[in-house]
């Protein structure tokens, strides 16, 4: 029974690290994240000895459920539609938004903590589509020759200019549009990097 529990507060500590870290970056306490979350200092320290360590857990859960489609087996357009709208809900929400300017925040202050974040998630991500691109073309249903290029361009080609606006704290990608987005990107990226026929 102990082991719920424990995930629950750990994702309390993570919900409320985030929420902080967007409002003040590395200028949250960990007081002030154990308070938010409901939960002990202690409790706070005993799964996360550090900010960087609470940071690194919240990126690694971000690339989780952005990468969750390409676990799903299917066809490569369908496969990436779901990707790119996953992307863009993470990245255009407006709950997301503030997350990233405080990234930003935090790689001014430290920027050795930016980068660790940058390894922990966004590095992670591109790596999940490339060996996915990768395996597509092993088994002939795409055909891309540079898949660590592949996956950055998709990246680009889905968000356009949300993590600037993001930045910027201008208006997102609109929810309603979002799904015709990741459809166009999907379908473009899919014929650009069609299987070669015989």
């Amino acid at each position: 029974m102990a082991r719920p529990v424990d995930e629950k507060k750990s994702e309390a500590i993570l919900d409320a690290a985030a929420a902080l870290f967007a409002d003040k970056g590395l200028q949250a306490r960990m007081e002030e994240i154990a308070q938010l979350a409901g939960v002990s200092k202690q409790t706070v320290y005993n799964r996360f000895a550090s900010k960087l360590e609470i940071a690194e857990a919240l990126a690694k859960k971000r690339v989780e459920d952005v990468t969750a489609p390409l676990k799903v087996d299917g066809p490569p357009e369908a496969v990436l539609e779901a990707l790119a709208f996953t992307l863009l809900n993470r990245v255009c929400a407006a709950d997301k938004v503030g997350s990233m300017r405080g990234v930003a925040l935090v790689s001014v202050e430290a920027p050795e903590i930016a980068r660790a974040i940058y390894a922990a998630g966004p590095r992670r991500s591109l790596e999940a589509l490339s060996a996915w691109l990768a395996e597509q073309t092993r088994q002939g249903r795409l055909n891309v020759p540079d898949p660590d290029e592949a996956a950055e361009m998709f990246s680009g080609l889905v968000l356009g200019h949300g993590h600037l606006r993001a930045m910027l704290d201008v208006p997102q990608l609109a929810p309603e549009r979002r799904a015709a987005r990741a459809r166009e990107a999907a379908r473009v990226f899919a014929a650009a990097y069609a299987p070669r026929r015989a």
